[in-house]
Order: C-alpha cells, then sequence, then structure tokens
C-alpha cells in the first residue's frame, strides 16, 4: 500500500530519516538523519509511505513549488524490499499525483547511482541536464524528466 502521509505520522517519518542516514545515495551525499527528518516535515513536501502489510517498505517526497513543480525530490526504499517493484510502484504514485496537475515530472540522480539511474531510464525518464560538482565534489546530479508536454499546452485547468 502507498499512501500519502502527514507530519503528524511520526513513526513512518523517522523511519524514512533512518532509511536516508543508513544508505546511498544519503551516505556519499554526507546526509544525516536529522537533515533527512527536516526534509520529510517541509510542508512544501508531500510525502508518500509505502508499506508491505504494517511494515515500512519505502518512501518518497515530491515538491509541487519551484521551478521545477513536480519534482520527485527523493525516493528511498528499505534494504530488505529491493528489487520487489517497490520504488517502481513508489514512482507511479508519484508520477499520478503530478501528472494530475503538471506535464512534466522531474528528479535528479547521483552519477554513482547506476542501479536507480538504469530504474528511470526503464521508466522513461530522459536525461536533460547534468549538475557537475553539484552536491558532492566529483559527482554530478543528473536531471531527469518525464514528460507528457510542455506547459503551455496542458490541460491549463489543471494549473
Amino acid at each position: 500500500m502507498i499512501t500519502i502521509i502527514q507530519s503528524k505520522d511520526e513513526q513512518w517519518l523517522i523511519k524514512a530519516a533512518e532509511l536516508m542516514a543508513t544508505s546511498e545515495p544519503w551516505i556519499t551525499l554526507k546526509r544525516n538523519f536529522e537533515q533527512g527528518l527536516l526534509l520529510l516535515q517541509d510542508p512544501e513536501n508531500t510525502v508518500f509511505i509505502a508499506l508491505e502489510g504494517k511494515e515500512f517498505a519505502g518512501f518518497a517526497i515530491v515538491k509541487m513549488t519551484g521551478v521545477l513543480k513536480g519534482y520527485l525530490q527523493t525516493i528511498g526504499v528499505a534494504a530488505n524490499k529491493r528489487s520487489k517493484g517497490i520504488g517502481k510502484l513508489l514512482i507511479e504514485k508519484v508520477e499520478d499525483f503530478i501528472f494530475e496537475k503538471y506535464p512534466n515530472v522531474f528528479l535528479c540522480v547521483s552519477s554513482f547511482n547506476l542501479r536507480a539511474a538504469e530504474l528511470y531510464y526503464d521508466l522513461g525518464y530522459s536525461k536533460v541536464g547534468e549538475l557537475k560538482d553539484f552536491i558532492e565534489n566529483g559527482h554530478s546530479e543528473l536531471i531527469l524528466r518525464k514528460s507528457k508536454g510542455c506547459l503551455n499546452n496542458y490541460n491549463t485547468n489543471k494549473l
């Protein structure tokens, strides 16, 4: 089950922040638990949580404001739940959420995060840019986009 949670659902926010602090790409990007929790609690972000039964399986954070409206800011799957399709399901749920309002889904993937990049490309994302040495020296952030069209031609009733 994948659902949008509220900041009051602290147990799931803590699980997601713990995942970010203890796994890649966040280890290489030097992100800690406190930074992850702040990101998850940001009122401008929408947080999705994936559960298998009552067990935490993963999360995704979406930002619908700013220059790249419809930005999948981060996604993570619990180590014991990887390679089971949970990441794909989270992305599909996020895409449905974003495409209801905007024609583009954007995300960044670290150049060293090859497994995640492969998933994104398999799901139809295209590289539209590269930010060299953006977060960590020696690594790029690749900007990816999946699109249903340009903003001006999208259903303006949704904007």
